[in-house]
């Protein structure tokens, strides 16, 4: 039988919340809606503190280009 991995509380939220701030072009409309969906969620969960684990790559930030 296969461990299954519980999905942190309001995940699916704050995820796209923080891929809505990267997006090009920003569409602050769409983050201030996504900001409200966690904020509800929060509220409806009970959500005391947020943290973050500890990943490789929890980020995706390209390269920039060095000039000589």
């Amino acid at each position: 039988m296969e461990a299954v991995t519980p999905q942190p509380v309001c995940a699916k939220e704050a995820l796209a919340l923080l891929n809505c701030t990267v997006e090009t072009p920003f569409d602050r409309d769409k983050c201030l809606r996504l900001l409200d969906a966690l904020r509800s969620c929060v509220l409806e969960k009970k959500v005391k503190k947020f943290s973050v684990a500890e990943q490789s790559h929890a980020a995706v930030v390209p390269k920039s280009k060095e000039k000589p």
